[in-house]
Formats: C-alpha cells, sequence, structure tokens
C-alpha cells in the first residue's frame, strides 16, 4: 500500500490522474483543485464537463476548509448513513472551477477507505473521484471490469486491491437544500 500512496503522490503533483480504489467502486481520480488534471479526466471518460465530479476529503476539517458553512443536516445524515455518502452541498471555495457544477454546488465524500484517506492525507488536498469507466458504460463492479481503454489512458494504476472480486456499490447522494431537506439523488 505505501508504494502505491507514494506513485499515487507523485502522479497528483504532476497534475497526473491516477486509477485507484476507494470506499465504493474504483475510481479516477486527480487533483481536485487543477483545472488541467480535471479536463484529462472529462477526456479520458468521454464526459461532458457538464456533469460534475465527486470530491474525496479525509476528514470533517479538510470539508471545512472547501465548504466553509456545512449545514447540520450534513453532519447528522453523515453519521446515519449506512453506507458511504457523497453529499451535494452549495458554494464550494477552493476548487478547480470545472469540478463546480453551474448551481455553484459539488457533491464530496469524507472517505471511509484506510487508502484513501492516507492518500488524500498525504496529499494535503482533495482528490476527484469518478467511476472508472467511460461516461454511459456499465460502472464496473472490481478492478478486473473496468476497461483497457481506460486503464491504458490514466498515468497510474494502483496495485492495491486489484485481486478484490467483492461487488463494490456507489456512494448514496444526497442533495441539502436551502430550506433544510435532505433530497435524496441516488440511495
Amino acid at each position: 500500500m505505501n508504494s502505491d500512496i507514494e506513485n499515487s503522490l507523485i502522479a497528483l503533483k504532476k497534475g497526473q490522474t491516477i486509477l485507484y480504489p476507494t470506499d465504493t467502486v474504483w475510481g479516477i481520480g486527480c487533483d481536485a483543485t487543477n483545472v488541467d488534471a480535471v479536463n484529462r479526466i472529462f477526456e479520458i471518460k468521454k464526459r461532458n464537463e457538464s456533469k460534475s465530479l465527486v470530491i474525496l476529503v479525509d476528514s470533517i476539517e479538510m470539508l471545512h476548509q472547501i465548504i466553509p458553512i456545512i449545514p447540520i443536516q450534513a453532519f447528522e445524515w453523515i453519521k446515519i448513513s449506512p453506507k458511504p455518502t457523497t453529499v451535494i452541498y452549495h458554494n464550494p471555495i477552493d476548487l478547480a472551477s470545472n469540478v463546480i457544477a453551474v448551481d455553484n454546488t459539488v457533491g464530496i465524500r469524507i472517505v471511509q477507505d484506510e487508502f484513501c484517506r492516507e492518500l488524500i492525507r498525504s496529499f494535503g488536498k482533495p482528490i476527484v473521484s469518478t467511476s472508472a469507466n467511460i461516461s454511459g458504460e456499465p460502472t464496473p463492479a472490481f478492478f478486473k471490469e473496468i476497461s483497457n481503454e481506460i486503464k491504458k489512458a490514466v498515468d497510474y494504476i494502483v496495485k492495491w486491491r486489484q485481486d478484490e472480486t467483492k461487488q463494490a456499490e456507489s456512494s448514496s447522494i444526497v442533495k441539502i437544500e436551502a430550506n433544510g431537506e435532505i433530497v435524496f439523488i441516488r440511495k
């Protein structure tokens, strides 16, 4: 795991992309503050920039750096959610402009996975996580289902957990409306 973190850090610091395991499905990632790196993710996925990307952070403290005012409902939902949950927040700061949706929102998840948490903590910045597939194709349940096209397109592929065959699930996605209402985007 340590050598994968070191190699991932080298790629992230150079503005490159990585293919890595998350607390949900395998993801394509990059520095969430680097516009050019984010553009590369859109190219790899053949995805329109109007579709937003999920951002991973390692802690509440890192979340506060991006979302200075976090609705109390978000904390409450994260505590009781039975699985990893991405929360859509309003008015993010200090992120690449192309990870922010046109309505000035961004989906952020505090990771529960040991590898991701250590990678993000060592990097000191949030990273992008988007499923490791071409846009419109099925999300791979584990590493062996990831297409060669994706594997060839990224700059570094993490070796950690490649042999796992446990079916992975995408995160739940919730949006906290201005009035405090929780809206489920994906359960």
